[in-house]
């Protein structure tokens, strides 16, 4: 089994693409970690404190050293779900971790991060305070999320950054120019999330499911759609070519950057991380690679990877 180049992530089971089914959710848990997936990742706001609780009922009766719980805190949401802000004040950060502990039914939070940099805040004093819950046996590690390369050199220097959490696929690039080097040099690993931009990538993905906040984002909106499913297009006949899906060969191309990248696959149902998981064992030649970048070239999606507002949030552009 390989336990390093997949991470499943599990903000869909609980809210942002659609209705979810909460059995199909923890089923698709159960298949992750038995195919030796073992790292887990959420937030404490994905639907409001539900995905935590979900994942407490998934992860109830396991073993707690076989699993890897990577959970963001500090995004605010009102009762209606709205996004209102970030907070990741030293007492914020203890306060959310308290919950997020409860809610999980662990003693332990293995890498603990802010959701978003904090403006009102220093990230000195969000990962000391980070550092304070290590010390104290809370937290085993700390981690960042969508943050540029001085910011993490900036936290690393209060105490080590296990990896930062950041969007990256074929067609979201932006770290590649300062961040990943940054990273490389430092010695800090890579979650990348998006990998499928958001089912962008997948071959699955279609308009018009209510509550589902791709409906809002520049990439899957008008003629910024057409021109980018031509190049899911392009992607599938060297995926044919290959003899796997769109979603497997994204996945491995995200892999195939380096090793210190964990590729996290937001499935929802045991069938999509079915297709997902064969993507472990797609070696890329140096052709592929190639044809995959004459497909999908550096910078040729259309539209913002969020919402203009939120990208105002993002420490790294597309």
């Amino acid at each position: 089994m390989n336990t390093r180049t997949l991470g499943l992530g599990a903000m869909g089971m609980s809210d942002a693409y659609g209705p979810t089914d909460r059995s199909e959710s923890i089923a698709t848990v159960h298949a992750a970690l038995d195919a030796g997936v073992t790292l887990i990742d959420t937030g404490d706001f994905y639907g409001s404190g539900h995905n935590e609780l979900l994942l407490a009922e998934a992860l109830r009766g396991r073993d707690r050293d076989s699993y890897v719980l990577s959970v963001k805190f500090g995004a605010l949401r009102s009762p209606d779900g709205a996004m209102v802000g970030v907070d990741a004040r030293p007492a914020a950060l203890k306060n959310f971790l308290n919950y997020s502990l409860n809610r999980l039914g662990v003693d332990h939070i293995d890498v603990y991060r802010p959701a978003r940099l904090d403006p009102a805040v220093p990230i000195e004093d969000t990962v000391g305070a980070i550092k304070d819950m290590i010390d104290a046996g809370y937290v085993r590690h700390a981690g960042l999320s969508e943050v540029n390369a001085e910011t993490v050199r900036r936290a690393h220097a209060v105490t080590p950054i296990a990896d930062l959490q950041i969007e990256y696929s074929l067609i979201s690039r932006g770290v590649e120019a300062e961040v990943l080097p940054t990273l490389r040099e430092l010695g800090v690993g890579v979650t990348a999330y998006g990998v499928l931009s958001r089912g962008l990538l997948s071959g699955h993905w279609s308009p018009g499911n209510a509550g589902d906040h791709r409906n809002m984002m520049p990439r899957f909106s008008g003629e910024n759609l057409s021109d980018n499913m031509r190049l899911v297009d392009a992607l599938r006949r060297v995926a044919d070519a290959k003899g796997c899906t769109v979603a497997q060969l994204a996945i491995a191309w995200v892999a195939a950057q380096g090793a210190d990248i964990v590729p996290v696959i937001g499935a929802r149902t045991r069938e999509r991380l079915a297709e997902a998981l064969p993507a472990l064992a797609l070696e890329l030649t140096a052709d592929d690679l190639a044809e995959i970048e004459k497909a999908v070239p550096a910078g040729s999606a259309k539209g913002d990877r969020y919402p203009t507002a939120m990208m105002a949030d993002l420490g790294v552009g597309n």
